[in-house]
C-alpha cells in the first residue's frame, strides 16, 4: 500500500494569537489623553519571541519535530538542504522506501520540485494539484490546529516554555488523529 507523507513548517510565538483589529479604546468625543504615570490599557509587544518547527506525518507514523534555529530564514536552499535532505527525508525513509509526498503550495520553486521529483519515489507534482485550493496539506488544516490547542492552553511564559510545550504537544498528539485525517484527505 502506498503511504502518503505530508510535511510542513509552522511558526509558534510566545504571545498567543490575537486579532488586533479588536484592540480599540472608545471614549467620548473631545476626551483628551491623560495617562498620568501609566496608560489606561496594556499593550502587547509587536514582535514576540518565536520558534519555527518542521514535521512530517503519514498513516505509517511521524517524523521527529525539527526546530529551525532562531534567525534562520527558510528560503528554498535551506528548505531543500536542511529541512528535507538532512531532517525529514531520512526519517521518512526509515518507515518505507516507497512513499508518496504531498507538499504545500509554498514549495513550488523549480529547484525544490526537481529535488523532490528525484528524491521521492512518487512525488505529487504541483501541476497535478487541483486549482484554487490553497492548502491540500492536512498538516495545515488539522495537525497544526490540534497542536496549537495544546500549546496555548495556558499563557506561555517564554521561548523555553514554548519549546517544551511544542515538544509535549507533538509527543501527546494521538496517531489516530493523523490516521483519521489521512483517510478523510483521500476522500
Amino acid at each position: 500500500m502506498h503511504s502518503i507523507w505530508f510535511t510542513d513548517e509552522k511558526l509558534f510565538t510566545v504571545a498567543s494569537y490575537s486579532n488586533t483589529q479588536n484592540d480599540g479604546l472608545y471614549v467620548a468625543v473631545g476626551t483628551r489623553k491623560r495617562y498620568g504615570s501609566r496608560p489606561p490599557f496594556r499593550t502587547r509587544p509587536t514582535f514576540s519571541k518565536s520558534l519555527t518547527v518542521s514535521i512530517g506525518v503519514s498513516s505509517l507514523g511521524r517524523t521527529s519535530i525539527h526546530f529551525v534555529e532562531p534567525g534562520v530564514k527558510i528560503d528554498g536552499q535551506y528548505y531543500r538542504d536542511v529541512l528535507l535532505m538532512e531532517d525529514l527525508l531520512p526519517e521518512i525513509r526509515e518507515f518505507s522506501e516507497f512513499y508518496i509526498s504531498q507538499q504545500d503550495g509554498a514549495h513550488r520553486a523549480r529547484e525544490t520540485v526537481t529535488l523532490l521529483t528525484n528524491e521521492i519515489p512518487d512525488f505529487i507534482n504541483p501541476t497535478l494539484w487541483p486549482p484554487n485550493i490553497p492548502a491540500l496539506n492536512l498538516v495545515d488544516y488539522k495537525i497544526w490546529g490540534c497542536m496549537q490547542e495544546m500549546v496555548y492552553k495556558t499563557k506561555v511564559r517564554d521561548a523555553e516554555d514554548l519549546r517544551k510545550r511544542i515538544v509535549q504537544a507533538w509527543n501527546d498528539l494521538d496517531q489516530r488523529i493523523i490516521d483519521l485525517t489521512v483517510r478523510e484527505w483521500r476522500k
